[in-house]
């Protein structure tokens, strides 16, 4: 993610992916301001995401779990969803990756504000499950790189196909797994 990220730095309207999205960098005012706020945020998500998971931390550090967690909600709310919520609504694949991406940021930015309400009101079983969801769809950005490269090697399909494919398998088996493990450890 980090070589991904940086492909974009410096700022240029027609670095990597943009190459391909030149309509809408022309055309959509505020799509390349959107796309950069979501890139840049991506990485720092991510770390902050991963962090949050260490029960050592939340153990011996609880403070720092507190103000990464408070970043991580921050920066996800205010920055990454809302502009994934725009460049998904400009999505290439069509009409049901649209759907895809903005079901992706409309559901990352609810069970973000579900976790942190719910710590809020000190219900921590809530809390972890909700941050759980919410980081499911976080490393979609993983996942869905992933993806594409295992149907691409496999099946050789059109770069349009590929992409209406990855829109979904990027974030729904992440969030079943992730349902599977809050059933899971309901049961205990």
């Amino acid at each position: 993610m980090i070589k991904i990220t940086c492909q974009y730095i410096p700022f240029k309207n027609d670095a990597a992916f943009l190459q391909i999205k030149q309509t809408e960098v022309l055309e959509i005012p505020f799509y390349i301001v959107f796309f950069y706020i979501h890139v840049y945020t991506a990485i720092f998500v991510l770390l902050a995401g991963f962090t949050q998971f260490s029960s050592t931390l939340l153990r011996k550090q609880p403070s720092i779990h507190r103000n990464i967690g408070k970043f991580y909600v921050f920066t996800v709310l205010f920055l990454s969803a809302p502009s994934g919520l725009f460049i998904g609504v400009f999505a290439n694949g069509g009409f049901y990756s649209k759907i895809s991406f903005v079901t992706l940021s409309i559901l990352w930015f609810y069970f973000t504000l579900k976790g942190f309400l719910h710590i809020k009101n000190k219900n921590i079983l809530l809390h972890k499950a909700f941050m759980l969801r919410s980081f499911a769809l976080t490393f979609s950005a993983i996942t869905l790189r992933f993806w594409k490269v295992i149907l691409i090697y496999l099946f050789h399909p059109s770069p349009m196909d590929v992409y209406q494919i990855i829109a979904w398998l990027g974030w729904i088996p992440n969030l079943l797994i992730a349902e599977y493990y809050i059933y899971n450890q309901s049961k205990k």
